[in-house]
């Protein structure tokens, strides 16, 4: 019977741990609450010997009656298995309590240490993920790995009960004993023998939730283009597919797990059997008392039932192992940026120098390629060119976005990979095209990079775009909703804000990555004003799909397939005619203001 199934997708990461391994690792999170499941281990002892101890009162309870019977031993033994009962009621609560909380804080630093994990990948690792299966595995995988302590308890709780009762019924019997004592290994045995094929198809299971998860999140994300382009049925139709893949998968799973039930109630059975014929001989022989008898019998339910338990515990505990494993797989994927130092500079000057830098996304292209390129301090730079330039690539390595496979980039004449990441990304302000806000209001998402800063500070930057005037078609102004995603406001809107939290933020190096190719001209003008005096003295690299950029940079560079092709001021590009004409005639000057303003002189004739 074969577990792969067409269409289950697994991540570039994934890896395969022992359980000796998995067992070290899950080990780790449970050590700091070892105070705590010593004092869980210690309930369950007590749980399994006053567990043990109510059949064995009635057994002996059951001879004494036979022989001279008395209403005084009746209602003691009434009152002594009551008192077992209570007993065994409040070590259960105080089992169950302690496990609640172990499990509570397990789940806590696990879920913890995944997203920290997570967070400090470089942007290559969120390139090739899907945002629901990453979910999955920091909410869902997280919740079963804590399972694992949950059932790790339970099995030793019907652990303690078999040797209590073993030792005892030994003392009374020892061949009856023997009987059920090797049939013990039997049942191990099946339970192991289902351990792989249990972890196997219990991984597809959670691969396949996890794939469902991330069409669903694609899905509400992309809602609006699928209906644009009527898609609907489309992606219902991929959600189907999905879906029963996730049900044959857990119809197998569920098969495996289940198979090892009717296997164990044959040997449980056969041993009933066995057990009940030769103490019914024992006690036509006068060797064994009907006290006796009676609590073999029932120690027969209570040895088969814990190693039901337990082989049930084993392939539930493979559900542990795959959430582990899945867990330990992103935690231990490394992040491909190279840090060789911590360097903190307190106060960038803005010097950047790429040296023949390569770099690529995937091993099939290489997107720069020997680049070498110097920008001074205080120098605005626009990057120009045609999509698949480089452009973007080049900005999102001064951030420290990405990991370059060769030659080096500079700060301030020091090694970038020497700089500590976070005071030096602290001075960098990176705006995109598509500008990402955050749930809350305005003011709260201008103020995302300085938490601390005032509402006069917040205000101060907000007016230095636009004068202001922006604000005035918010309706709560600072105070208005953005929404998921500032799904609330318009996209002119929401980029105005992502550059006032960067003016908010003060950087030393400014990195647009085409920020105003989404504003109308007009707007972007009333944009320019703000920056240009923000920029002033400080480096800045421009990617530019807009005229206004280009002309108060103070130098532009042609990029084509990561090299450079052409490089000068605005003026003397135009005046060679090459590459930045061409793109100029075709493309930046049509959204000048001049150009607008001529063409509306032309309308009107």
């Amino acid at each position: 019977m074969g577990f792969i199934l067409d269409g289950l997708e697994t991540e570039s990461y994934d890896r395969t741990y022992s359980d000796r391994e998995l067992a070290r690792r899950i080990g780790e999170f449970f050590k700091p609450y070892l105070g705590r499941l010593i004092l869980t281990a210690l309930a369950l002892l007590c749980m399994s010997i006053v567990g043990a101890l109510s059949p064995i009162l009635i057994a002996k309870v059951i001879d004494w009656v036979s022989t001279t019977p008395k209403w005084g031993i009746i209602l003691g033994a009434s009152l002594g298995v009551s008192a077992l009962g209570a007993m065994n009621w409040a070590f259960n609560y105080i089992h169950e309590r302690l496990i609640t909380v172990i499990v509570g804080h397990v789940v806590y630093d696990v879920r913890r240490r995944v997203f920290e994990r997570t967070l400090s990948q470089d942007l290559s690792f969120f390139d090739t993920q899907a945002t629901g299966k990453l979910v999955s595995r920091i909410v869902s995988d997280t919740q079963d790995f804590s399972n694992v302590v949950t059932l790790t308890a339970e099995f030793f709780s019907q652990f303690f009960m078999i040797l209590l009762l073993t030792g005892f019924l030994y003392s009374v019997h020892p061949t009856l004993t023997l009987i059920l004592i090797a049939m013990a290994p039997v049942a191990a045995g099946i339970a192991l023998s289902f351990r792989k094929v249990a972890r196997k198809v219990t991984l597809e299971a959670k691969q396949a939730n996890a794939q469902i998860n991330g069409q669903i999140q694609e899905s509400v994300s992309g809602i609006m283009v699928a209906k644009a382009f009527r898609k609907e049925q489309a992606l219902f139709d991929t959600f189907l597919k999905n879906n029963q893949l996730s049900y044959r998968v857990g119809w197998r799973r569920g098969i495996v797990l289940n198979t090892i039930f009717p296997i164990m109630g044959i040997t449980s059975g056969s041993a009933n059997a066995l057990v009940a014929y030769v103490a019914a001989i024992a006690v036509f022989g006068g060797k064994l008392s009907v006290g006796d008898w009676y609590l073999f019998m029932q120690a027969v339910g209570f040895f088969w039932w814990p190693l039901l338990n337990i082989a049930s515990f084993w392939s539930q505990l493979q559900d542990g192992f795959s959430a582990a494993e899945r867990v330990f797989a992103l935690i231990d994927h490394p992040n491909r940026l190279q840090q060789k130092g911590s360097v903190v500079l307190p106060t960038l000057r803005g010097k950047i120098e790429f040296r023949d830098v390569v770099f690529s996304y995937n091993e099939k292209e290489r997107v720069l390629d020997g680049f070498s390129l110097r920008i001074e301090p205080g120098e605005i730079l626009a990057v120009v060119g045609h999509t698949g330039a480089g452009k973007s690539s080049l900005a999102k390595l001064v951030a420290r976005f990405y990991e370059f496979q060769g030659g080096a980039i500079l700060i301030d004449d020091r090694d970038i990979r020497s700089l500590d990441l976070e005071s030096y990304r602290r001075q960098i302000g990176y705006v995109t095209q598509d500008p990402f806000l955050f749930r809350g209001t305005v003011r709260e998402n201008i103020r995302y990079g300085l938490p601390d800063s005032s509402d006069g500070e917040v205000l101060k930057a907000a007016l230095r775009l636009a004068k202001g005037e922006w604000l005035e078609e918010l309706s709560e102004g600072l105070d208005t909703e953005v929404g998921e995603q500032g799904s609330r406001i318009s996209y002119g809107q929401r980029q105005l804000v992502a550059l006032a939290r960067i003016l908010l933020k003060n950087p030393r190096i400014f990195i647009l990555d085409e920020a105003t190719a989404s504003v109308d001209p007009f707007t972007e003008a009333r944009i320019q004003e703000g920056l240009a005096s923000v920029m002033e003295g400080r480096t800045a690299i421009v990617i530019a799909h807009r005229l206004s950029t280009v002309r108060n940079a103070h130098r532009i560079i042609v990029l084509d397939h990561g090299r450079i092709v052409e490089e000068g001021d605005h003026e003397e590009l135009l005046g060679r005619g090459g590459e930045y004409a061409s793109l100029y005639n075709t493309y930046f000057r049509h959204q000048s203001l001049e150009y607008l303003e001529e063409t509306r002189s032309l309308l009107k004739k």
